[in-house]
Formats: structure tokens, C-alpha cells, sequence
């Protein structure tokens, strides 16, 4: 995770980074503990992981429950999502993924619970004060070496969860049998990550930003194989969303399950490759799946996959897809890629624009974007395929 020199930003203009500072720099901290774990993956197979705790004061009077839970974040300010993030004191410890401690086996069951749990975490020495950023995970506040870790708190697991980890269920299969349950993709990628879940043996801590991916990805696919076998849409509909300074426009059309994402940084973002107008990315794949990672957009391209294919399968549904995704200047300090996936989530649940024909309905979006369609069009793999009923 990379550390920015947060005193370039206006965001933190009106967060309180001294109080902050005095809150986290001290060896032992009581509070309530999002039932999470941080996992590095630096050095792997020999990584960092520690349990999270939130320095409530700086909470911005968030509950604990809403702290490490980005489902919930949607429409709160980006100044609000920050400074509650960085309220969490990140721990560290060195361990194999696959080795076994005491400390990890409490994690875990902080991790387990669907609420969060009061708990003491000691470290070695006092934090120094930092705050991490990444485009894949949630920010953080300061780090520290994890001496003791206790729960002052009962875990609350749901049965099935507790029935399925019991029966060391394969980590694929559980994952998916426990989202068709209704646990969210949250609380999914969090079990996978503190090496819950998996076969007996085969457990294993997996790195956090690792983790997101994979269960968007695993999840996915178990919901493109419904979406192929079912009846595709008869019109062009136009979806959209707007928060944290990224706007959204999703185009579905008829025709079997395609998928691809654009993503277009301004000139003068953190991520413009030093482009004079916009940087363009692009991702795609055809009905029958993708088989290779989508190096140029990483887990932003899962999680708006997963999006638009969760819609699509609450509505028996198929069509061919495309995302655009234009990221305005302002979005400087990034707080991962939940905020795509809780922006195609959102654009989903919409009112949708219904049009009879593609060219309407890529009018309507000339007049959404503002990068011109026709710049799309000529990167993307769906756009230009013809049909008597797109005209």
C-alpha cells in the first residue's frame, strides 16, 4: 500500500490529523474491533496479517457496525469515508499462510462474527503514526507490531457459517453456497482472507487485496452460469450512478452475456499516465468467460463485473454489457475498489433509460459522458457488432 503525503490533499483539510496522531500512537488500544484482519502480501508465503481496531473517537461518529462495511457507505461524504477509515489501527505480525498461532485463532473468530466485537489490542511498541492508501483496499491509519490480541466480546456466528467451516467445506463451494444464503460480499472476502475457509489442511491466509478479487471473481462466475441459460433483454437500457467523484453509465443491450469496462482517468488525476486529455483503459470478455487477469484494471474490472451480473441474475436475465467509468480529478486519494462495485451496484438498482435502438441509445449516452462516445466505440469489442435490431 502506498503511503501519500496526505498534507497535499484538501480532504484533509478538515480532518484532525494531530488528534489522530495522539489517538494511535500509544501500545495498547480497547475498542470495538471490525470483525477483520489486515493480510499483506509482501514477502509471500511469509506475510503480515493483524487484527484491525478503531480508535472510535475519530470514528466521525460512525457506528462500529458501518466501519469496515463499504455496502453501507454509499452517499457518505468522501471526507466521512476517509476520516472513518483511518480511525482503524492496523496490527502486524510475520507468519507463514499456512502456519497456526493462538493470536490468529481469536482473529478468526472476531472475523467469524456479523457484528462487531469489543476487543484489547497490544503492540509491541507505539504505532508510528502513517496512513495508507491503495486503489484495491479500504485506507487505513497507523500500523504496529502485534504483541497481544483478546476479545472482550462474544462472537456472533450464524449457524450455517459455523456448520460450514466446521465441515471444512472447499473454499469455492462455500463461498458461494453462503452469498446464495445472504452474506454479502464483504463478509465473504473477509473469511476467505483470515484462512477460514477451505478444505482441511488447505487453509491458508490469503493477502487482502488477493482476497476482494478473488471472491468478486469466484462469485462472478457462479452467477454467469445462471445468467447464460437465461432469456436475453429485448431493449437497449441505460443505467447510471455518480459518488466519490467517479460517474457511471452501464449499457446493456440484447444478445448472449458479453462483458467489457472502460475506465477513463482525467488529465490531471493521480492515474493519468500522464495523458494530455483522458487515459482510457479497456477490458473484455466474450460469453464464454475470460482466461486471462485483467491486467489493465485489476480488481476494478471484477468488482463492476460482479455488479451488473448480480442484477442480472436477481432478474433472470441475460444481455451484453459495457461500463464506462469516467474518474473526475477530485478522486486524488483513492479508498478501493469497493467504490466500483458499490457504483455498479447502485447504477443497477436505477431508473433505467429504455431505448428501441443502439444509436438512441448511444445518443443518450454522448449526452451522459464526457469523453465522446465515439472515442469508446472504436476501443470496444461490443460496440461495433451490427445487428438488424440495433438500427
Amino acid at each position: 500500500m502506498a503511503k501519500i503525503d496526505y498534507s497535499r490533499f484538501p480532504i484533509f483539510k478538515n480532518i484532525d490529523l494531530v488528534e489522530l496522531q495522539r489517538l494511535q500512537e500509544r501500545e495498547q488500544v480497547f475498542g470495538p474491533s471490525p470483525p477483520n484482519v489486515f493480510v499483506g502480501r509482501v514477502g509471500y508465503p511469509d506475510v503480515n496479517w493483524g487484527p484491525l481496531i478503531s480508535v472510535n473517537e475519530l470514528a466521525g461518529g460512525a457506528s462500529p457496525a458501518y466501519i469496515d462495511d463499504p455496502s453501507k457507505w454509499f452517499g457518505m461524504s468522501y471526507e466521512h469515508i476517509v476520516e472513518m477509515r483511518l480511525s482503524l489501527l492496523r496490527s502486524k505480525s510475520k507468519l507463514h499462510v499456512q502456519g497456526r498461532t493462538r493470536l490468529l485463532e481469536r482473529a478468526q473468530e472476531a472475523v467469524l462474527s456479523v457484528k462487531p466485537v469489543d476487543a484489547e489490542l497490544q503492540f509491541k511498541t507505539k504505532p508510528k503514526f502513517s496512513v495508507s492508501f491503495s486503489p484495491v483496499v479500504q485506507p487505513m491509519g497507523s500500523s504496529g507490531e502485534l504483541k497481544d490480541f483478546r476479545l472482550c466480546d462474544n462472537p456472533v456466528v450464524p449457524k450455517r457459517v459455523d456448520e460450514l467451516v466446521e465441515e471444512k467445506v472447499k473454499a469455492v463451494d462455500a463461498t458461494g453456497e453462503l452469498f446464495q444464503h445472504g452474506h454479502d460480499v464483504y463478509y465473504l472476502t473477509r473469511l476467505l482472507s483470515a484462512g477460514i475457509l477451505g478444505r482441511q489442511g488447505s487453509q491458508k491466509l490469503v493477502p487482502t487485496r488477493w482476497s476482494i478479487t478473488a471472491v468478486d471473481d469466484m462469485l462472478g462466475k457462479m452467477l454467469m452460469e445462471k445468467v447464460r441459460a437465461y432469456p436475453e433483454i429485448s431493449d437497449y437500457q441505460v443505467y447510471s450512478s455518480e459518488f466519490l467523484h467517479n460517474h457511471f453509465e452501464i449499457l446493456l443491450m440484447p444478445g448472449r452475456w458479453e462483458f467489457e469496462q472502460f475506465e477513463a482517468w482525467a488529465a490531471g488525476s493521480m492515474w493519468d499516465q500522464g495523458a494530455r486529455t483522458y487515459n482510457i483503459e479497456h477490458e473484455y470478455e466474450p460469453f464464454e468467460g475470460r482466461t486471462r487477469y485483467a491486467e489493465q484494471e485489476a480488481g476494478g474490472y471484477y468488482a463492476g463485473r460482479f455488479g451488473v451480473v448480480e442484477a442480472l441474475a436477481k432478474r433472470g436475465r441475460q444481455a451484453r454489457a459495457v461500463i464506462f467509468r469516467e474518474i473526475a480529478p477530485e478522486y486524488n486519494v483513492p479508498v478501493g475498489v469497493w467504490e466500483v462495485r458499490e457504483n455498479s451496484r447502485h447504477a443497477m438498482t436505477s431508473q433505467a433509460k429504455r431505448f428501441s435502438t443502439l444509436n438512441e441509445a448511444l445518443a443518450h449516452l454522448s449526452t451522459r459522458l464526457k469523453i465522446p462516445v465515439s472515442e469508446y466505440r472504436r476501443r470496444s469489442s461490443i460496440l461495433p457488432q451490427t445487428r438488424l435490431s440495433d438500427f
